[in-house]
């Protein structure tokens, strides 16, 4: 039996998977059991402009979304080019 496993995909969902995915529990804000299409993988969104919230329906390759991570590096990179002011 594999262990769910969630990973954060670059720039896209967080991806759980696993032999005992059909058992997990989502609920929403107000206590509501949430159930997913595909209980045997379930993708939930990053962006927070999926129509399908909470679970990703792609729309984070259409807009451009970028994760925390990717951000965060191209914020640096910026920080790092920009002219000293003086």
């Amino acid at each position: 039996m594999t262990p769910i496993t969630i990973t954060i995909r670059k720039d896209g969902p967080y991806s759980i998977v696993g032999d005992d995915v059909a058992n997990v529990r989502l609920v929403d804000a107000d206590g509501n059991v949430v159930q997913p299409k595909n209980p045997a993988k379930i993708s939930l969104c990053r962006c927070g402009a999926s129509s399908t919230k909470p679970f990703c329906d792609g729309t984070h390759s259409k807009i451009g979304f970028k994760g925390a991570e990717e951000a965060a590096r191209q914020f640096d990179a910026a920080q790092t080019k920009a002219p000293s002011q003086g």
